[in-house]
């Protein structure tokens, strides 16, 4: 969606609320498509003093397996973001503002960015989750497997005999 920003910016207190919904079906997380439903977006632009204040809210549901046990997992996002938007920078404010080039602004591009920075880097189906076995392949969350829990390192068997 690209919002038309000229009559916001030039102004003071104007607001333009925005609703819609954007696909990320083709988007790739982890060599997945996780995104299973459409981003519902809705928010505001407000205009102050030559520049202008969005805030933009998105909601929705996504789908990844488990980066410990690869059972995979439903979660529901609901994010919050805001920021000032001004038609030139001047003095390389580059990392505080959004430059609406010609008071038009990409929104699906600045939103995905958001999205996808504000994703865990770990993605697990529980804070508690015990993950897979690292011999057999159990699934520790299913029940415990009957390989032994601690094994030498070959390559240390040599100091193992020191100590015994």
């Amino acid at each position: 969606m690209i919002l038309e920003l000229k009559k916001i910016m030039l102004s003071d207190g104007e607001v333009l609320p925005f609703t819609y919904e954007m696909s990320f079906s083709s988007t790739t997380v982890n060599g997945f498509h996780p995104f299973v439903s459409p981003v519902a977006v809705t928010g505001t632009v407000q205009s102050h003093a030559g520049s202008a204040k969005l805030d933009a809210r998105v909601s929705f549901d996504f789908e990844i397996p488990c980066d410990r046990c690869t059972t995979e997992f439903r979660t529901h996002y609901d994010l919050s973001f805001s920021h000032t938007v001004v038609s030139s920078l001047t003095d390389g404010d580059s990392d505080l503002y959004i430059v609406a080039e010609e008071y038009r602004l990409d929104l699906d591009a600045l939103l995905r960015e958001d999205i996808l920075l504000e994703l865990p880097t770990r993605f697990l189906c529980s804070p508690d989750c015990k993950g897979l076995c690292p011999q057999c392949g159990q699934n520790r969350n299913q029940g415990m497997c009957q390989c032994v829990s601690r094994q030498t390192d070959p390559r240390l068997a040599v100091l193992k005999q020191l100590i015994d």
